[in-house]
Order: C-alpha cells, then sequence, then structure tokens
C-alpha cells in the first residue's frame, strides 16, 4: 500500500563493513499473557550473516518482523543505521522495507501472477516510475542471480518447493536491498534443496556484500552460512558467537539445542 507523504522520507546514510548495522536494544514484546522477549539485545554488524537459532515460540521470527515494521515491540528499540524505528510511522517503513527485503518461509508467491510478475511486484511499489523496459531488465537479472532464467512466464504452481523459494530470493533482491531477512529458508526441503538455499545465502553475501539474518531450527545450515550465532532461549539472547565458539559453548541451553536434547529446565529467576 503506497502512501502520501506528510514530510521528508528518513535519510539513511552507508555504514562500512564491519560497522554496527542493526541494534535491538531492550526489546520486550508478549502477545497477551504470552511473553516473548524480555530484555532482548541484539546487535548485527555490516555485511555479516548472523544466524538466529531457538526453539519453536522462542520468538525468531518476531525479532525479524519487528525490525521491518511488520510487528511493534512494546519497549526497548530498533536502531537501524542510526534510525530509532521506534519512532516511524508507517510510511517511513517504506524506505526501510526498499532497504532490507524478506524471504519469507513459504516464500509467499502470489498464486496468480507469473513468476516475473511476482518479481517485479517490489519494483512496482518502491518503484513506481521505473520503465517497464528497466522493469523486465531488472527481474531478468535476479532471476538469473538465483539461476533461474527465463521462466518469468510460469506460474508458481508450476515451480518446485525449491524453485518457489528462489523465486522468493529475486523478489526479495530486485529492490538492491542492503540487508536480506531469511526466515526458516530451508524448513521442508529435502537435503540437496537444503544444500542449494545455504549456497544462496552464502552467494548474496559474495555477489552483493548483503547483510544477512537468517532464522533456522537446522543446525547444520547454521554452521555452514553463518558469521555469527544467536541463541534466542528464556525470552532472550543468551549467547553469541562464532560457529566455533558456539560448538564449545558450556551454555546448558546452547548445549542441550546443539546435541539435540530436550531444553535443560532451569528454576525461574529472581525478580
Amino acid at each position: 500500500m503506497l502512501f502520501a507523504r506528510r514530510h521528508p522520507p528518513p535519510e539513511f546514510q552507508p555504514v562500512p563493513q564491519g560497522a554496527e548495522l542493526i541494534r535491538f536494544e531492550h526489546l520486550k514484546k508478549a502477545f497477551g499473557p504470552k511473553v516473548i522477549y524480555e530484555d532482548l539485545n541484539l546487535t548485527v554488524n555490516a555485511g555479516e550473516t548472523l544466524t538466529v537459532i531457538g526453539g519453536s515460540g522462542t520468538g525468531k521470527s518476531v525479532l525479524l518482523k519487528c525490525l521491518i515494521g511488520l510487528l511493534r515491540p512494546d519497549a526497548g528499540r530498533v536502531v537501524f543505521q542510526g534510525h530509532d524505528l521506534t519512532d516511524f510511522r508507517e510510511e517511513d517503513f517504506l524506505e526501510v522495507r526498499r532497504k532490507v527485503a524478506m524471504v519469507f518461509q513459504g516464500s509467499a508467491l502470489f498464486d496468480s501472477l507469473t513468476v516475473g510478475e511476482n518479481v517485479a511486484y517490489p519494483l512496482r511499489e518502491h518503484f513506481p516510475r521505473m520503465k517497464l523496459a528497466e522493469v523486465r531488465k531488472r527481474v531478468a537479472e535476479k532471476l538469473a542471480l538465483v539461476n533461474l532464467p527465463g521462466i518469468e512466464h510460469q506460474k508458481p504452481s508450476e515451480l518446485s518447493g525449491g524453485m518457489r523459494k528462489r523465486v522468493g530470493l529475486a523478489r526479495a533482491i530486485a529492490t538492491d536491498p542492503e540487508v536480506i531477512l531469511w526466515d526458516e529458508p530451508t524448513t521442508g526441503l529435502d537435503p540437496l534443496t537444503t544444500e542449494t538455499i545455504d549456497s544462496m545465502i552464502k552467494s548474496m553475501k559474495e555477489q552483493l556484500g548483503c547483510t544477512s539474518i537468517v532464522v533456522t531450527h537446522d543446525m547444520s545450515s547454521a554452521f555452514d552460512v553463518s558469521d555469527r550465532i544467536a541463541m534466542l532461549a528464556r525470552h532472550r539472547i543468551l549467547e553469541v558467537g562464532t560457529p566455533e565458539q558456539m560448538r564449545a559453548s558450556t551454555v546448558p541451553e546452547v548445549r542441550a539445542f546443539l546435541d539435540a536434547r530436550p531444553p535443560v529446565q532451569l528454576p525461574p529467576e529472581e525478580p
């Protein structure tokens, strides 16, 4: 949905590779009586691939949605390129969503549209004056980048699950975003397709220089694609480290998750 802008759009300044790009600061979030976050803190650096792991219902995907304004935290701040997004109006998030693209778990393609029309959708939203020839060129380039050249006229129903994931990625990168959010990218995929998607995550960093936040419970993928891994449990980030550091972790919840054991039952914290 497009909005008539009532004030100048936010100005985002480029961030050098390795510098802080995103900060989740003292986040609190609940859905009714169900507490999701209590004082969650996490930073993401420009150019890195950071993977968030954790059990079902811990709020991994909620974190992504708070970044692009699909959900709002109850307290705390979400900072992107120096801007506090918790103060943003809906119209301000249009620019955020151009810079931060999300690859949804189920691909979220429009079945009534062709592949080409799906990939072009964000271009129509963010660049309504872009000429048709440029749109077609951009769509062809992005499909080629995910190794699906020439399928613009096919429908999503004609594609395999892995191909749909890749079309979803082509749509996400159509606007040349600086950040890609991956919501459970390998869920429900066979091992060969999972390997293909993992390769795509790594290639986006190598070819486009994108920052990626990956949400997954697939530890094989997490170790393969990540520069750093963050463990979400007990309503907060318990530990952050490189794959090697996480493999050596002695934090009980991390060890239980990595070893695929039932979660450790710890006594509640003192208020």
